[in-house]
């Protein structure tokens, strides 16, 4: 049936002069095929299994009220259709009566063809409420009451196909989602994973819950969770809405995805402890050196601002003690967010102690960095054989002895090195050529 219409369905015609023998004949034929195609489709609307379904279930909400008006209507189809089939026994009888109809004959059965011949009455038209106000009797030409027929067998056959669509597919995803949901249940209570300690334990008793109430909602008002196409005519246009469902699917997997890492700390938990507690000795061992530079620049750096160094990190050694704790316990869903947590935080307590380490000991690197470019000079000055220069040799000895001396005041150290490379560079800038010497040399 084709957008919801009987097979070889044709619009209303207006009335027509009376028509001849051989156009009888031909409307008789017409209407047996339409008579056949009707009661095919009735029939496959009678053995849907969506039909089925939808009488023995326990109905709720929009589906119970709109599969009882539907029910109604597929009740005022059969009457609809036994009228219908009245009517054309009845008019086929009377074209039997004589090979070669009279004009009487004709006339009668152009009315019967054509006309408002087809009467349905009492409860019947009653049962019509939803297509106009409740009647005693309804009058229809035939071709009529078969558009009257498509119009409820449409809206018949697509609310069944609805929500056969949605039985077809909500009740079996949700089933095997149950069952996936069930052996990460058993596998999350192996780890330790359990509703009031854990969040994904208390995820696993929501998600349940709700698969739960999902499954029943879907068996008992399964047109809540159909849509529609937009502008589609056909029957059974639409598909089913898997929102929740897809939710709870979502929920689930990151569930699967915690309890994935809560095993993988189970199997290399000890190797990671190893880390850590490697990651913090050094961090310490790099803070103790930090707090025995200070002091040596402090003693031996003066006028220079010397950054604190922070102690040992205590904090972070009594939860490594806490990881140790639940791993020897089996407390792996305790374990996993802490060792993740501690990682992060050891990395970072290791490099703020080689910063402070780097900060503390900056004035002593820039006294060796003075140290070395006098030694560098006075290299260079004997090089060029000017080392026993008195000027260079008061020059450098000042500056190493302010170098050389503690406490050392890095800015007036500074400036003699600066004093002693100044005068180097004056003794070993070679004499410019007089004017005849260069006439010469051209």
């Amino acid at each position: 049936m084709g957008a919801g219409s009987f097979p070889g369905s044709s619009s209303g015609r207006p009335v027509r002069p009376v028509l001849d023998r051989d156009e009888v004949d031909r409307a008789l034929a017409r209407l047996d095929a339409e008579h056949e195609a009707i009661e095919t489709s009735l029939l496959a609307l009678q053995d849907h299994a969506g039909r089925r379904l939808l009488e023995g279930a326990g109905l709720t909400g929009v589906t119970e009220r709109r599969w009882a008006a539907t029910e109604q209507s597929i009740t005022l189809l059969w009457a609809y259709f036994d009228a219908y089939k009245g009517a054309l026994d009845s008019a086929r009888d009377l074209r039997e009566r004589r090979r070669w109809p009279s004009r009487e004959d004709l006339v009668e059965l152009t009315e019967r063809l054509r006309g408002e011949s087809v009467t349905v009455a009492g409860s019947a038209s009653q049962a019509a409420t939803l297509t106009g106000p409740a009647r005693l009797t309804e009058r229809f030409t035939l071709e009529q009451l078969v558009s009257r027929m498509n119009e409820l067998y449409a809206r018949s056959l697509d609310l069944v196909v609805a929500a056969d669509a949605v039985w077809s597919a909500l009740p079996a995803r949700i089933d095997l989602l149950a069952a996936e949901l069930h052996r990460t249940r058993g596998l999350a209570h192996s780890v330790g994973v359990r509703p009031g300690e854990h969040p994904a334990g208390d995820d696993l008793e929501s998600i349940t819950e709700e698969l739960t109430s999902l499954r029943a909602q879907v068996v008992s008002d399964p047109l809540a969770f159909w849509v529609p196409a937009p502008g589609s005519s056909a029957p059974g246009g639409g598909r089913p809405d898997t929102e929740r469902y897809d939710r709870a699917a979502r929920a689930l997997e990151d569930v699967r995805r915690e309890i994935d890492a809560v095993l993988t700390v189970r199997q290399d938990a000890e190797q990671r402890l190893v880390r850590l507690r490697d990651v913090l000795v050094r961090a310490d061992r790099t803070l103790t050196e930090a707090r025995a530079a200070r002091g040596e620049v402090l003693a031996k750096i003066a006028a220079s601002e010397v950054p604190a160094v922070s102690g040992p990190p205590i904090a972070l050694q009594e939860r490594l003690v806490a990881a140790a704790e639940y791993r020897r316990h089996s407390q792996w869903h305790r374990l996993s967010p802490l060792l993740e947590s501690l990682e992060r935080e050891a990395e970072d307590e290791l490099l703020r102690a080689r910063e402070s380490l780097t900060a503390v000991t900056a004035p002593l690197a820039v006294r060796a960095e003075l140290r070395g470019r006098l030694d560098a000079y006075k290299a260079k000055v004997a090089r060029h054989g000017m080392a026993e220069d008195p000027l260079l040799i008061e020059r450098y000895d000042a500056a190493r002895r302010m170098l050389w001396s503690a406490p050392c005041d890095l800015r007036v150290a500074e400036q003699a090195v600066l004093r002693y490379q100044r005068a180097a560079a004056e003794v070993l800038v070679p004499r410019q050529p007089g004017p005849v010497d260069q006439r010469g040399e051209s």
